[in-house]
């Protein structure tokens, strides 16, 4: 079997302030506006879709996570940004051998920006 991308579909009760969040701030290119869902591309195969016609899920257990080279980049820009939540400043997980941080999307979705450090 052979796959060609992914969309991970999220509810949102505000598809303008989502816009705005992915589309704006995280500078998400909008690949679809299908009305009441919109879909992000996040690279060249990855793409994210905020609906407004589902359920509501519990946003607590959902963390999605966007891959940067430039962690402490992204953190000074989000920092910048009114009314953007940003959690903490960039950390080393060794664990997981990341460098993260966290802000909260309108919806209260965790957005994981995120480095890997190791090769695997």
């Amino acid at each position: 079997m052979h796959w060609d991308g992914l969309v991970a579909f999220m509810h949102t009760r505000d598809l303008e302030a989502t816009h705005r969040f992915y589309h704006e701030v995280l500078d998400l290119p909008l690949f679809k506006n299908q009305g009441a869902c919109r879909i992000y591309r996040v690279g060249s195969d990855s793409y994210l879709g905020f609906c407004t016609h589902f359920p509501v899920a519990d946003p607590g257990g959902i963390i999605l996570t966007l891959l940067t080279d430039d962690v402490d980049g992204a953190y000074e820009r989000l920092c910048s940004e009114p009314g953007v939540q940003v959690e903490e400043p960039p950390t080393l997980n060794e664990r997981f051998s990341i460098y993260h941080f966290f802000v909260q999307d309108p919806d209260g979705y965790k957005v994981e920006i995120q480095k890997f450090l190791d090769d695997n």
